[in-house]
């Protein structure tokens, strides 16, 4: 009878420990943004993922409004004022597998985004301002989102008169 019994407890503990190691992904708090000029780190803690190894399939995103200049090498401004003024939805995607503690800890870089300004001569384009709004991640594989934390940022550098 004591056989019977102990089989019948690591049965239990093997069925808990599967139900806390899958089965309920969740992200253990909301995805936190900051700002690495002029781009956004998302950086995410989700557990409840399931078995080590697993992959787990990401999206950060946001809409961002960029303002962009042309600049000389030493970065100052040449005589002519291009400017370029670009609004898009920007995102970024990632795979990751799940630890052995069925978690991801993560991090995603969401870009400004991209200039079509063409620039003469020796001048590149510089970035003058980028506002980040509605920044989010979703975990694609579960089907969870959840907005960041802020969920709006912005970048402002120096503007040419």
């Amino acid at each position: 009878m004591q056989m019977q019994s102990k089989l019948c407890l690591v049965g239990m503990a093997l069925v808990a420990t599967a139900a806390i190691a899958g089965g309920n992904p969740k992200f253990l708090r909301a995805p936190s943004a900051s700002l690495g000029s002029p781009k956004v780190i998302v950086k995410w803690t989700e557990v409840g993922l399931g078995n080590p190894g697993t992959d787990i399939s990401y999206e950060a995103k946001a809409t961002a409004a960029a303002r962009y200049q042309c600049v000389n090498r030493g970065n100052n401004c040449p005589a002519a004022s291009n400017k370029e003024d670009v609004l898009a939805d920007v995102s970024v995607g990632g795979t990751f597998d799940v630890d052995k503690n069925g978690r991801i800890s993560e991090s995603l870089i969401i870009p400004a985004p991209e200039s079509t300004l063409v620039c003469p001569g020796n001048q590149r384009v510089g970035v003058v301002s980028v506002v980040f709004t509605n920044i989010k991640l979703t975990d694609v594989t579960n089907n969870i989102s959840s907005p960041t934390n802020p969920s709006s940022l912005s970048y402002n550098g120096p503007e040419c008169p």
